[in-house]
């Protein structure tokens, strides 16, 4: 459907050269968005199972094949925060692309399990708590050019594990010691919570953004936010770490600082434009989400430069202030929440996580595509029990006035707000997913 046909300097080895390799500086600029999707939140994958098991999680990270034209999409560990039992997974999908760049037409035609053999990569919190085993939270996904495996990132781990094209393990890069979650006291981790740990990644807030270089010589696994030791929940550095993808070892790391510590703030997306330099998606909790509180919405992307950074892989960063080696960080490229959905409200959805850079329009523009998580439209009690949370979303704050019902069913529900008893009705709805279409021009851009 999409004419492809020229293509900045450093671009595929069949593009036609439109700058001058010394005038060649790699930039993201004039986005402009297009349209958005909506994905009903009880859509069922390809998997066999019952209708819980099989619903979609959407888009924890999305990622585009351009060597296979095929685009990914990534669930995290499933509804239930870890306490469901949830073979992790994710899905390949197509989507129709006009000669604008609108999305259109969203159809799953791959459900892959991640899997050890014959034992799933389950979404269930490590238990006991200083083993990771099997546990896993993908939350970024990019393919390797070289072969076509899948590299997942983790936020349990923190983690960076391959896979191959069927889903099976491969093999786990090293995470460097100093991200771990432990007790500097004991050297006890606790890969679970946070409880008893005073270093290393905060619980939820592992391996987020994951990306790879060109050739496939390098994968980048971004922290959601700062660490135990760094700040915590105060703290605005992250840290992005570079793997050799050979050999799985970590060779470098970089400190990236956020807006702001707080409402949640953390990265969720990190994409490679090529030549150093890479999209980040950062964002507070706030928006449409189960739980969530409404306003207000902040979800940004910029464009970094690693070029010029220093490694940080010996340093403990700062908490706050200045640090003279972090990245540099450009200007505004897109504002998520701007762009809104009449079926939505016009509000945002509370979890912007996926960017992935897609075609190349016959102008020379291209794709980018974002999309959200709706965490299955699943929220828990104080006991742990799951409840589906259902929005009438032209409200004025939707969860606040939303239905909770015991999960998979629609009988026993009552209001969020009250817990008073009460009839679901056809004006509520399941949080549904997003899918949203910008174009942008990407100069030198250097695609995997």
């Amino acid at each position: 459907m999409l004419a492809l046909t020229l293509t900045a300097c450093g671009g595929a080895s069949n593009a036609v050269d439109v700058c001058a390799q010394s005038a060649c500086v790699t930039n993201f600029s004039d986005a402009v968005y297009q349209n958005g999707l909506l994905l009903a939140g009880g859509a069922l994958d390809l998997s066999s199972g019952t209708a819980t098991e099989r619903r979609l999680g959407y888009f924890s990270d999305i990622y585009y094949d351009p060597s296979r034209k095929q685009w990914w999409g990534l669930s995290d560990r499933g509804p239930g925060g870890g306490v469901l039992q949830y073979d992790t997974r994710v899905q390949r999908f197509e989507v129709d692309i006009s000669a604008t760049g609108a999305v259109s037409n969203f159809r799953v035609v791959q459900t892959v399990k991640f899997m050890q053999g014959t034992q799933p990569f389950n979404g269930f919190a490590p238990n006991p708590t200083n083993v990771l085993g099997r546990a896993f939270d993908p939350e970024g996904i990019v393919i390797n050019p070289k072969n076509g495996n899948l590299l997942v990132s983790d936020e349990y781990g923190p983690s960076l594990y391959e896979f191959d094209r069927t889903g099976q393990f491969l093999r786990a890069s090293t995470t460097p010691s100093g991200l771990i979650p432990r007790n500097t006291t004991t050297s006890v981790a606790n890969f679970a919570s946070d409880t008893g740990n005073t270093a290393g990644k905060r619980t939820n807030r592992g391996f987020e953004g994951l990306a790879i270089s060109a050739d496939g010589a390098f994968a980048y696994a971004m922290l959601q936010s700062a660490m135990l030791n760094e700040g915590g929940g105060n703290g605005i550095y992250n840290r992005i770490v570079k793997f050799d993808v050979t050999t799985g070892a970590a060779v470098a790391q970089y400190a990236y600082a956020m807006d702001k510590a707080d409402q949640g703030q953390g990265i969720s997306a990190l994409v490679s434009l090529g030549n150093d330099k890479f999209l980040v998606l950062e964002r507070n909790n706030r928006g449409i989400g189960p739980g969530a509180t409404l306003a207000t919405a902040a979800k940004v992307v910029y464009q970094i430069d690693l070029a010029g950074a220093v490694d940080v892989s010996g340093v403990t960063l700062p908490a706050t202030g200045a640090f003279a080696g972090a990245v540099k960080k450009g200007a505004k490229g897109m504002d998520l929440a701007a762009n809104t959905l009449p079926a939505l409200g016009n509000k945002s959805p509370e979890k912007w996580e996926g960017v992935a850079i897609g075609p190349q329009l016959a102008n020379g523009n291209y794709v980018v595509v974002v999309g959200t998580d709706n965490d299955y439209s699943v929220t828990q009690n104080a006991t742990g029990t799951q409840f589906d949370v259902y929005f009438q979303f032209t409200d004025a704050d939707p969860f606040a006035t939303s239905i909770q019902c015991p999960i998979g069913s629609t009988n026993a529900c009552f209001f969020t707000a009250s817990n008073a008893p009460t009839t679901l009705t056809s004006a509520y709805g399941l949080l549904p997913g997003v899918l949203a279409a910008f174009t942008a021009k990407i100069t030198a851009y250097v695609s995997p």
